[in-house]
C-alpha cells in the first residue's frame, strides 16, 4: 500500500471512531507497527490527529481533512452524484464549481462533454480543465487555501460579482433542515455565498455523511439552495425535512 493511501485511511478510520491503536492500524492496513508508528508521527507533525502512547485520537472536532486525503472516501457514491448532477446542466451553459471531492468528479463528467464554460475558484479543477480545448475555462482568483485548494476571499468574490452563470454547483461540509449549509472556513463559505449570488440556479453535492452534520461557518439557509443531490443513503426523515426548507432532492 502506497503511503498515500495508507495516511488517507489512518484519518478516515481515527476521524470516524476517535481514536485507534498502533496495533489496530497495523493489522487493518496489514503492515508492521514501525509503519504505523512512523505514519503517525507525521501525521501528528502535520496537525492532523494527536499522537498518544500507543496510538492516535483525532485531531479535533469537525476536523477538516486536507483534500489530499479525502479524494478516494466514498468515490462510487460521488462518481453517481456527478453523474446525477451533470443531468441538471443544458447544453452550452455556464456553470460555477466551488472545491471539494464531489465538485471535482463533476468538473471531470462535464469535461467529457465539452461545449460549456465553467467558472471555478478550485486550483485542483482549474488544473484539470486547462487541458480540455472544448472546455471554456475561468478562473476565479484569491486567498489560496491549502486544504481545500480553493481560492477565495474579497477579490474572488468581486470577481464573481460580474459574471452571470446559469448553474452553481456548492460542496458543503454539512447540511441540516435547521442550519442549512455550513463548511469549516468562514472566507470560503462567503465566496460560496458569491457564487450562489451569480447563478439562476444553486444546486448543493452532497454525499449522505454530509447531511445532518453541521460545521464552523455558515454558507446559507436552505431557503436558498434549489437542488439536493446526494446518494440513495439519505433517510426518508432528513430527505422529508430538506424537502419540506424547499429543496428538491436528488438520489443517486
Amino acid at each position: 500500500m502506497l503511503k498515500a493511501d495508507r495516511t488517507s485511511r489512518i484519518l478516515a478510520h481515527i476521524a470516524q471512531v476517535g481514536s485507534a491503536d498502533v496495533h489496530e492500524l497495523a493489522e487493518l492496513l496489514e503492515v508492521s507497527s514501525a509503519t504505523v508508528r512512523r505514519d503517525l508521527q507525521e501525521l501528528h507533525d502535520q496537525g492532523l490527529l494527536h499522537r498518544t502512547r500507543g496510538g492516535a485520537v483525532t485531531g479535533g472536532v469537525n476536523l477538516e481533512l486536507p483534500l489530499r486525503h479525502r479524494h478516494g472516501k466514498r468515490r462510487a457514491e460521488k462518481r453517481r452524484i456527478a453523474l446525477a448532477a451533470d443531468r441538471l446542466v443544458p447544453d452550452g451553459a455556464v456553470v460555477g464549481l466551488t472545491g471539494g471531492t464531489t465538485t471535482s468528479e463533476l468538473a471531470r463528467v462535464l469535461a467529457e462533454r465539452g461545449g460549456l464554460t465553467i467558472v471555478t475558484n478550485a486550483v485542483n479543477i482549474a488544473a484539470d480543465l486547462i487541458v480540455r480545448p472544448d472546455i471554456k475555462l475561468v478562473v476565479v482568483g484569491g486567498i489560496a487555501r491549502t486544504t481545500s485548494y480553493e481560492l477565495v476571499g474579497p477579490a474572488a468574490d468581486r470577481m464573481l460579482s460580474r459574471y452571470h452563470l446559469d448553474l452553481a454547483f456548492i460542496g458543503v461540509d454539512g447540511l441540516t433542515a435547521r442550519e442549512g449549509c455550513t463548511t469549516y472556513d468562514e472566507m470560503e463559505a462567503q465566496t460560496d455565498r458569491a457564487f450562489m449570488r451569480s447563478a439562476a440556479r444553486s444546486v448543493v453535492l452532497a454525499d449522505s455523511t454530509k447531511i445532518g452534520r453541521v460545521t464552523f461557518a455558515e454558507i446559507c439557509p436552505l431557503s436558498e439552495v434549489h437542488d439536493l443531490v446526494s446518494d440513495d443513503e439519505v433517510t426518508e426523515a432528513q430527505e422529508r425535512a430538506i424537502a419540506e426548507s424547499g429543496v428538491r432532492v436528488l438520489r443517486a
